[in-house]
């Protein structure tokens, strides 16, 4: 509508009401039933700012969360972790979870299978790596790096040094191959070996349950090795040790109670003793006693020793041996360190421990001297032999 001054005035829609309309109040209940729905749906449906990406909280609800929250689900994976994929995988997803996945809390509590690296995989970021977790207080890393480097990479005082610091945290693995070590005089010349300190070595890893710790102390003992003989006690030493191992391969694998448990429990020992056939399917390690027990799992980073020195590559120096036994890779750090055995020459071993086993498991089979017998005489009794039932006698003689 145009005034007189010429200014023009909204126009009002009127509307007129129809007779219900009137009765409600004047206005539609169903348009505002609408309204007020629309109005719902509109607000149930906004996103919040940091969602949207906006704010200080990120691009998505992932970087919502806490990173305590974050970290406590990456300590569980690393300590769950199969493989190193299975943790190296999470760390490249994205930059926070690379971030927290190096966390000194998540590589203290990382598996030894999170590290466990193959030796044609070896590379300096997984060096890198390892020495992350050792220094974040991981015991494994410490214990495994400190092989390779003392081993493998030839730099026996940080080896040393990364074992000790294992040991120092009650590492029964570590404290062990500090015996060798000391032993042996690894690392140094022949006059550097140091018995008593091996002895004692072993005993603090014997007390905390390893039981090649036991054997090696039980062979000690009844040789007088480092410490005054006692043959009873190391006897004792011995049978302890084998029944540890057999705790151990039960609780590992209870199944295999159900196939040789009824081997076991029938043999009488009234029975001669050379009418017990013992199986080759495992390690006879109780074979003895009427057991047989299977071979234990070898620790990752002697089997990284074994990898190492297998490949065509390896890098050990002409002229110096590996331990016979096969699942234990140690080498010689020089001529002539690890005994052999003085029936054939033809193995050596880095230790009693090492050389019982390997003569239960393998070479009994294999010395020279004993097939000639066998073919000489036709047989041989399982267990008759002049080398001793715990395999203390069997000819391993300093080379």
């Amino acid at each position: 509508m145009r005034t007189r001054r010429g200014f023009c005035s909204p126009k009002v829609k009127v509307r007129v009401m129809t007779s219900p309309e009137k009765a409600s109040g004047g206005v539609n209940k169903r348009e505002r039933d609408e309204s007020e729905e629309s109005a719902d749906r509109r607000k149930r449906y906004k996103m919040p700012s940091y969602v949207a990406g906006g704010g200080e909280r990120g691009s998505d609800f992932f970087n919502a969360l806490p990173d305590d929250l974050v970290v406590c689900i990456l300590c569980k994976l690393s300590f769950s972790a199969s493989s190193p994929a299975d943790f190296i995988n999470v760390l490249i997803t994205c930059k926070r979870l690379n971030v927290l996945g190096l966390n000194s809390t998540v590589l203290s509590m990382a598996s030894p299978k999170a590290f466990a690296v193959k030796p044609k995989n070896w590379s300096e970021s997984a060096h890198r790596f390892l020495k992350q977790c050792a220094d974040a207080g991981n015991v494994e890393a410490s214990y495994t790096l400190g092989m390779i480097r003392f081993y493998c990479l030839q730099d026996r005082r940080s080896g040393a040094s990364l074992m000790a610091k294992a040991a120092m945290k009650s590492h029964a693995q570590a404290l062990y191959s500090l015996a060798v070590i000391q032993f042996n005089g690894s690392g140094g010349s022949k006059n550097e070996r140091d018995l008593g300190a091996g002895v004692a070595l072993c005993a603090r890893a014997a007390f905390l349950g390893h039981i090649d710790a036991l054997r090696e102390l039980g062979h000690c003992l009844q040789d007088g090795y480092g410490v005054r003989q006692n043959v009873a006690g190391g006897r004792r030493f011995l049978i302890q040790a084998n029944a540890r191992e057999l705790a151990a391969v039960i609780s590992r694998n209870p199944a295999v109670l159900t196939s040789a448990a009824r081997s076991w429990l029938s043999w009488n020992p009234l029975l001669p003793h050379h009418h017990r056939q013992v199986s080759t399917s495992g390690c006879p390690l109780l074979s003895d006693f009427g057991f047989n027990v299977p071979a234990q799992e070898s620790h990752p980073a002697s089997r990284f020793l074994a990898e190492w020195f297998a490949a065509p590559g390896g890098s050990l120096v002409p002229g110096l041996r590996l331990c016979s036994h096969a699942v234990c890779g140690r080498p010689e750090t020089r001529r002539h360190e690890f005994r052999r055995c003085s029936v054939c020459g033809a193995v050596n071993y880095c230790s009693r421990a090492c050389q019982a086993i390997d003569w239960k498991f393998r070479h009994k089979a294999e010395c020279a001297p004993i097939r000639r017998w066998l073919q000489h005489d036709g047989a041989v009794d399982d267990g008759e032999q002049d080398f001793g039932l715990d395999g203390s006698s069997d000819g391993v003689g300093q080379s």
